[in-house]
């Protein structure tokens, strides 16, 4: 992936962007399967292969690219162990556990919003009103 150019209104946008807390704490979680990956790391330390059996959907390139960014943003500590196969394990950081009430009320509200919907909408079909 190239860089981004100092002098480029995207970088700018990014400066800018970042400066609120707000939205670099969504930048932190913003990944497809962020979220899922702190509900699993929430509960325990997990091996890549563990992680991987807990999130069927997501491609081994996907899991080891949104740890990677976990890492870099804090969020994961990754240990290597020096064993024979390589042992590696996966956790939530100091950092990172302390999203735990905060995906607790992400949790709340989603099954409240949900249950609001109606259940057309709930079953994945555009529903444009009005039409």
């Amino acid at each position: 992936m190239s860089k981004i150019k100092a002098t480029s209104t995207n970088f700018e946008n990014k400066v800018f962007l970042n400066e609120c807390d707000q939205i670099y704490a969504v930048g932190l979680i913003a990944g497809q399967w962020t979220l899922v990956i702190c509900c699993h790391l929430a509960i325990s330390k997990l091996r890549f292969g563990e992680l991987k059996k807990r999130i069927p959907k997501i491609t081994e390139r996907m899991l080891t690219l949104q740890l990677r960014k976990m890492e870099d943003g804090g969020l994961v500590k990754r240990t290597v162990y020096a064993e024979v196969p390589p042992r590696v394990e996966y956790e939530l950081t100091e950092s990172g556990q302390q999203l735990s009430p905060i995906l607790k009320q992400l949790e709340e509200w989603g099954l409240k919003h949900r249950k609001r919907k109606s259940p057309e909408k709930r079953t994945g079909t555009l529903v444009v009103s009005g039409v």
